[in-house]
């Protein structure tokens, strides 16, 4: 279970990038959510992962508050930001290598999982190669093989598809819905509504730091009979 409660982030003085969210995930779902650019979805994101402290409002991750038990929370699991440009003078195999180091995993299992979801990918032949010399969708799926190695039971992903090509990213949303199916919980941001239609259990839908709806995409679509979805998503966030 996932629980974020009345979370609020100020930048500055006085502009608010999320005001007085809450959101409750439950486990076996994949969860879209979608909002325009500057709608306070990496602010949310961030948040949830540490990276950011807010100003008010908790964030618990299997009972543990993120705040107050940073590593156990943050055990539970794997991220992938909106910025794959990390870790650029390690080599692929160091990466992953230093990620399962990290949580611990045993050398059998890390061979195991470092070899299914490269291949999966289609990068286990430049793992010799540092990540400086890859282009963006290998630097993004390098980034996506670290947050599986320790198979978390929440993957956050922020906007994962961009760069990746089209046989990659159908690869990327068999593995999200994998694990939704086994009782885990994918969290992902994307403006891409023909994704999250396709792909997800529930969706949230935010704009100006508030959430304008959560639910099913077909109860949304039942909200507004005859439009598309294009036209609720603007109508949702006018």
């Amino acid at each position: 279970m996932i629980e974020l409660t009345n979370l609020r982030k100020v930048y500055g003085k006085d502009h608010v990038a999320v005001d007085d969210l809450s959101l409750e995930i439950k486990p076996g779902q994949i969860i879209g959510f979608i909002g325009p650019n500057g709608a306070g979805k990496t602010t949310t994101i961030k948040m949830m992962t540490g990276i950011l402290k807010p100003n008010n409002g908790t964030v618990t991750i299997n009972g543990f508050d993120i705040s107050q038990n940073p590593i156990e929370a943050k055990k539970a699991f794997g991220y992938v930001s909106d910025s794959p440009n990390s870790f650029l003078k390690l080599k692929g195999i160091e990466y992953l290598n230093f990620v399962a180091d990290m949580y611990e995993i045993d050398k059998e299992t890390r061979v195991q999982r470092i070899e299914q979801y490269t291949k999966a990918l289609k990068i286990d032949t430049v793992l010799q190669q540092k990540i400086a010399s890859y282009s963006h969708g290998m630097r993004q799926k390098i980034m996506v093989v670290g947050s599986l190695i320790h198979d978390p039971y929440l993957l956050i992903l922020d906007e994962p598809l961009t760069g990746l090509d089209p046989q990659s990213a159908f690869t990327l949303k068999e593995i999200m819905r994998q694990r939704a199916d086994q009782g885990k919980i994918v969290f992902f941001s994307t403006h891409v509504l023909e994704v999250a239609e396709k792909l997800c259990d529930e969706i949230s839908i935010i704009n100006h730091g508030k959430i304008v709806y959560n639910g099913t995409l077909n109860s949304l679509k039942d909200e507004y009979a005859n439009l598309s979805l294009e036209e609720i998503f603007l109508e949702v966030t006018a």
